[in-house]
């Protein structure tokens, strides 16, 4: 039943709409399946001691306002200028090779997750009930069953969403929609970041 809830719960976050997945599309254009593998292995390799810090209670820091804030400023920075590079990519590609979108898909996985206040605060909020369930039943070995159970659901996801974009046949025009259209996204997501860090709320809502 736990094993349950914890899928369940999990894709609230999961399968959200966010920046990771927008930026999973753009990848998985050029690198298939196996960039959303890798965005997924950065996005773990930031998730994992954020969990563990969690389980072991130090986490609180993170539920500042002030955290808040300053990640979701220095965080919509970084979306607005991923989103101009992606801008000049589709502006400046001539033909779909190898060598376009140079980004490693690892590094979107860390940098999106740690630069992500909401990210962070559904952990807190809404995943630290669940990582404290688990201790209470294995002790801080629960900590690993219960990631478990989360952690193949982000590497499902953003493995099928880079596949889906990396569908063989692709031109060129299209290449540059797809990441023209990622590219607006990211852009609204970091806007909506810093019009968060100052004012305390969103501009965008799902």
């Amino acid at each position: 039943m736990f094993l349950i809830k914890v899928i369940l719960i999990s894709c609230t976050g999961a399968l959200s709409p966010g920046p990771l997945t927008a930026a999973t599309a753009a990848i998985g254009v050029k690198h298939g399946w196996k960039g959303g593998f890798f965005v997924g292995l950065g996005h773990m390799m930031f998730e994992f001691p954020l969990v563990v810090l969690i389980g072991l209670g130090v986490a609180t820091f993170f539920t500042s306002k002030t955290f808040s804030q300053v990640v979701s400023f220095i965080g919509g920075v970084f979306l607005i200028f991923f989103a101009y590079l992606t801008i000049r990519d589709a502006i400046k590609v001539k033909t779909i090779s190898a060598s376009d979108f140079k980004r490693s898909p690892i590094l979107i996985g860390i940098g999106f997750s740690a630069l992500n206040p909401f990210f962070i605060a559904w952990w807190v909020g809404i995943g630290s009930p669940l990582i404290f369930e688990a201790i209470s039943y294995w002790g801080l070995s629960g900590i690993l069953f219960f990631y478990l159970a989360h952690v193949w659901l982000d590497f499902a996801w953003l493995s099928i969403v880079a596949h889906v974009t990396s569908i063989s046949g692709i031109k060129l025009n299209v290449y540059r929609v797809i990441l023209l259209i990622v590219a607006i996204l990211v852009a609204l997501f970091g806007v909506d970041f810093v019009y968060y860090s100052i004012f305390e709320r969103h501009l965008l809502s799902f």
